[in-house]
């Protein structure tokens, strides 16, 4: 896939970052070294990436006298793309701070692309994604689907949560309930609550989502992800985001993807505010397989070389026509097919 032409000054610019990059790993690489060699290093212990600040993160003991207690950590050159959920092997040094010496095995990772297609880490052995929607601003379906796609490629489970239920009126009610039946016809988990309604309470069926789970929240900006946090994490100091009167789209509010321990057992992921989910780093084959009713028809088409874009002899179109793939989804997935063709005839990415 042709990648986003740039010109001499921006060549020169991405350059001359990476190379201060270096210089600056390097120099830190030398310090920590120094450090080591001259025993101001403690003993190797595990701890847990709890927030990622470029190229410091904030390490929470899990073992010996400092479990609970936080560390600034520097990383060794060597260990990259480690994330907020990430579990290490880190040792101490002195004044609160430590070095990153290896990282654990995930059990998984979510990943999204960036703008010139290269995947981005977001955060690290996770048990399910709670995608966040709401009435405001108004959900669509091929957004929610390039987020379950997501998380079908990454094997991870997915629970639709629609916040702000004070806000479903006589005039929006039909079609939310139309879109939510669409997905828990295919098996999904769907929950409703409103963090705005609890008055600053955890609602129950958010509660008994994360309890004793690893939990990540995604979704468009201005759905609420932060305010329901702020009802599981009172005591965090969480800015809220309002949504803009004058366009209907959220305003990003949160800088770092940051892990919380809740009170009620669990753990809970903050990543940073996600429009949309780019699916442009997949094959067709990948999308394919992200719509579960999709997946068993893979190879049952006429023609090997099928694009399910009309073709005939279609085992897409023909399960449409039979109802067990519903129109929408089968537009849906369409659209993202289409969207890829065109990104990639340009040499572009879009976000």
């Amino acid at each position: 896939m042709a990648k986003r032409k740039l010109n001499k000054r921006q060549q020169w610019r991405i350059e001359k970052i990476q190379k201060e990059r270096t210089e600056r790993l390097n120099r830190k690489e030398k310090a920590v070294e120094a450090q080591a060699e001259a025993g101001e290093l403690g003993p190797e212990q595990e701890g847990l990436v709890i927030a990622h600040y470029g190229q410091q993160l904030d390490i929470e003991a899990l073992e010996g006298d400092d479990t609970g207690r936080v560390f600034r950590c520097f990383v060794r050159a060597n260990i990259d793309n480690l994330v907020t959920g990430d579990r290490v092997v880190w040792r101490p040094g002195k004044s609160e701070t430590g070095v990153i010496v290896a990282r654990c095995e995930r059990n998984n990772l979510l990943q999204r692309p960036d703008n010139f297609g290269a995947l981005k880490p977001v955060a690290a052995n996770i048990d399910h994604i709670i995608l966040v929607i709401a009435p405001e601003p108004e959900p669509h379906d091929n957004l929610i689907d390039r987020y379950l796609v997501a998380s079908e490629s990454s094997d991870i489970p997915a629970v639709i949560l629609l916040n702000k239920t004070d806000l479903i009126t006589d005039q929006n009610r039909a079609q939310i309930d139309t879109l939510l039946g669409r997905y828990e016809a295919l098996g999904y988990q769907v929950e409703r609550t409103s963090a705005t309604a609890c008055a600053g309470q955890p609602a129950p069926e958010v509660e008994s989502l994360v309890r004793d789970q690893t939990s990540v929240f995604v979704g468009q900006s201005g759905v609420g992800k932060s305010s329901i946090i702020q009802t599981l994490l009172p005591d965090e100091l969480l800015r809220v985001g309002a949504v803009s009167e004058s366009t209907g789209k959220g305003v990003h509010t949160t800088t770092t993807a940051k892990l919380f321990h809740l009170p009620g057992g669990g753990d809970l992921i903050d990543s940073p505010g996600i429009r949309e989910f780019g699916l442009w780093h997949m094959t067709p084959q990948e999308v394919e397989y992200g719509f579960r009713e999709i997946r068993p028809l893979i190879g049952l088409c006429k023609f090997r070389n099928c694009r399910h874009m009309g073709d005939p002899g279609c085992a897409l179109d023909a399960a449409a026509e039979a109802g067990t793939v519903s129109r929408e989804r089968l537009q849906s997935f369409h659209r993202i097919l289409q969207d890829m063709a065109e990104q990639q005839a340009r040499g572009l990415r879009i976000t």
